[in-house]
């Protein structure tokens, strides 16, 4: 829930603000040092601030109002007073949702995949092929939001959350590498797949361009057509990526585990799938905040943009059920998952304010929403096998 009380709205704002600041002194006045760095900040620049620029020495305070999710030129080093208090929460939610993937025993999950009856062929095409779709996938969502991302979000609370993604996002990846070592699968196989698997390469084309649309470094934002193109691609990583191009995979994976198969897998899976939904939340919240703040951006041609984009994702994202599921397997076929994903589908679009793009469909695997409802299950945490040290037990010979 969003929230807009202002701890400092009775302060008086009586001088001309640079930046959110105001001026300790006329330009006049100072040095031409001075005048220089104070010009480095005021200067208009698309793109807004990087929180590397040069400092005002007597700039007053930040305030709640001075901050915005993009566009904003106010101190990115200032972290509060919070505006998204939504942002903050994020952070400290992922902080507590803490876990490492040597935590997780994967005794089971070899000794069931060196046995030559253990598993079927198709189950080892699930597993490997999602190990080779989600191992490169996360290290492109990482790129993206290290390399592009984090520079346009000019806010410190919604920044200290990304700080906190970046690291979930190589988290995941060592968990899939781990996965590949623990199996001793052939590692060039599953790290190329997305290169030379077409069912895993046409996802990852899908979001390339995006990418590299965000990192150039020519890319400013600060007029309607670049926001728009922040927006849009916003949505094509947040909503579509993690939250639609993963649920194959993860129901695919987690199916196996509530077999009792795969167990050690399915477990990594289901920590990075709450990690992933959180991703997503956030992102979406991020979507719907620079909305709000720049309601000229939400477009009639722009939703309709985007509503093509979900509808052309659905599509490559059920390709990739029947490719990796061709005969069905684990009470699985093509058809559910199509259901499925239209069902995701529906609720992407309620959340970021457009309309369902597949009335009527339902949910042919409800126990999905269960695996996110931490109140539903297990203690998450109660498998682990080690115990973690606070920072001042920690030994360091």
């Amino acid at each position: 829930m969003l929230n807009w009380d202002d701890p400092l709205a009775e302060v008086e704002k009586s001088e001309p603000r640079v930046c959110g600041a105001t001026r300790a002194a006329p330009l006049e006045e100072t040095s031409a040092a001075e005048r220089a760095s104070v010009e480095a900040i005021a200067r208009p620049g698309a793109g807004g601030a990087t929180g590397l620029e040069s400092l005002e020495m007597g700039a007053g305070r930040v305030q709640v109002d001075d901050k915005k999710i993009i566009n904003c030129r106010a101190d990115l080093n200032q972290l509060v007073p919070f505006k998204y208090d939504w942002a903050w929460q994020k952070y400290l939610d992922a902080c507590a949702n803490h876990w490492m993937p040597q935590e997780i025993n994967m005794n089971a999950d070899i000794a069931l995949w060196k046995d030559p009856k253990g598993l079927t062929e198709d189950e080892r095409t699930i597993i490997k092929r999602n190990l080779g779709f989600f191992s490169t996938a996360d290290s492109l969502v990482a790129n993206n939001l290290v390399l592009a991302v984090y520079r346009h979000i000019t806010n410190p609370e919604c920044r200290q959350y990304l700080l906190r993604q970046a690291f979930e996002e190589a988290l995941h990846t060592h968990a899939y590498q781990y996965v590949v070592e623990s199996l001793g699968l052939d590692e060039g196989e599953i790290f190329n797949m997305y290169r030379e698997v077409p069912a895993v390469a046409h996802k990852a084309e899908w979001a390339l361009p995006y990418t590299q649309s965000l990192a150039d470094p020519h890319f400013t934002t600060g007029s309607v057509a670049a926001d728009q193109k922040l927006l849009r691609e916003l949505v094509a990583f947040y909503v579509v990526f993690e939250g639609i191009f993963f649920y194959v995979g993860f129901v695919q994976v987690l199916s196996m585990g509530r077999r009792n198969k795969m167990t050690g897998t399915a477990e990594q899976f289901q920590y990075i799938l709450r990690d992933e939904s959180m991703h997503m939340n956030f992102g979406i919240d991020v979507i719907n905040q620079i909305k709000l703040e720049n309601p000229h951006l939400w477009t009639p041609a722009i939703k309709e943009d985007i509503a093509t984009m979900i509808r052309d994702a659905v599509r490559l994202e059920s390709q990739y059920a029947h490719d990796t599921m061709p005969r069905g397997v684990l009470g699985l076929n093509a058809p559910m998952f199509e259901e499925y994903l239209h069902f995701i589908a529906n609720r992407r679009c309620v959340q970021i304010g457009l309309p369902e793009q597949y009335p009527g469909v339902g949910n042919p695997f409800p126990w999905m929403s269960e695996v996110l409802d931490l109140k539903k299950e297990k203690n998450f945490f109660e498998t682990r096998v080690t115990e973690y040290q606070s920072g001042g037990v920690l030994s360091w010979d």
